[in-house]
């Protein structure tokens, strides 16, 4: 595995010197490693993996050297999926997957944790998740517990059963224009949306609204002025006025800004958006089946307690 590793290495590189940096060795320790490896599939295959090109040049990988990258990138990453499941499975683990905006909900859910996971040698994994793979990173286990919010119907309870949910709180949406008020008033109802230019992402929470609004070809039926990848840009967008629209954004940016307080979105209008359909869930979520199986004394259960401790009531 080992040798592995260094040939990976060695094949991101392209250089013993650099990988030997990367790895933290001493250069002769990766050259003796390629030189083990080289000798070894020369018998083996009649052809070495890698071929020195001079001093100062980038190693040259041969057919056969490809192959074996490929092959040892698969094997590795299998590995350490395996040992993650490993380490989930006996409670040495936990995975969390966040949003942006759900950072300081993790971080006052890991104050009650974090002395017992340190005693108990338990890793808590943080990794950045978007709200489009939230159901797929869960029903993958690729991560454990997820904050973040969802698309769900207005005024209805939880209505998957496979997942768990602590509810943080339920809001709806508002506009972020550079329209005048003679084109877009204070208050817009959804379907008044087909005739506004909006600037829209290409996925995530807002995409999911459009969807269960106006169905999955929503951009057929719909004035699209700009499509963006984040917020920051598009609200950069209608305030250069180089595009003539609005963009849909939560309600909670809304009020920051309507208060003044979104610097970049300063001389940009706060409109209201009516839903009677559809709000958007914030809370934490996790498979039901993962909180069923274990005792209460294991680290997702206790840490899954945490954040029920620092939910704000309903």
């Amino acid at each position: 595995m080992d040798q592995l590793r260094t040939l990976l290495t060695v094949h991101e590189t392209r250089s013993a010197l650099r990988a030997a940096r990367a790895l933290g060795r001493e250069q002769s320790s990766v050259q003796k490693q390629l030189d083990t490896l080289n000798r070894n599939f020369l018998e083996l295959c009649g052809e070495a993996l890698v071929v020195k090109q001079g001093r100062g040049k980038d190693v040259l990988f041969t057919p056969t050297g490809e192959s074996l990258v490929e092959l040892a990138r698969e094997t590795l990453a299998e590995w350490l999926d395996g040992i993650h499941e490993c380490r989930r499975k006996l409670g040495t683990t936990v995975t969390v997957g966040t949003t942006r905006y759900m950072l300081d909900t993790l971080a006052k859910a890991w104050h009650h944790v974090a002395d017992e996971f340190r005693e108990r040698d338990v890793d808590l994994k943080v990794v950045h998740i978007r709200t489009k793979d939230i159901w797929t990173k869960l029903e993958t286990q690729e991560v454990d517990v997820v904050c973040g919010s969802v698309v769900t119907r207005a005024g209805q309870g939880w209505e998957r059963p496979e997942f768990e949910v602590i509810q943080w709180r339920r809001g709806g949406l508002a506009l972020l224009t550079n329209l005048p008020e003679t084109v877009v008033g204070d208050r817009v109802r959804v379907p008044a949306l087909r005739s506004v230019p909006l600037v829209v992402p290409g996925a995530g929470l807002i995409a999911e609204f459009l969807r269960g609004w106006f169905g999955p070809d929503y951009r057929q039926g719909l004035d699209i002025a700009a499509e963006i990848d984040e917020i920051q840009y598009g609200i950069s967008l209608l305030r250069s006025n180089l595009v003539k629209g609005a963009m849909i954004v939560t309600s909670g940016l809304g009020v920051v800004a309507a208060n003044n307080e979104l610097r970049e979105g300063s001389g940009l209008r706060v409109v209201q958006l009516v839903d009677d359909s559809l709000e958007r869930l914030v809370g934490v979520f996790a498979r039901t089946d993962a909180l069923a199986k274990h005792p209460a004394d294991h680290p997702l259960k206790l840490l899954w307690a945490a954040f029920e401790r620092e939910a704000p009531p309903l």
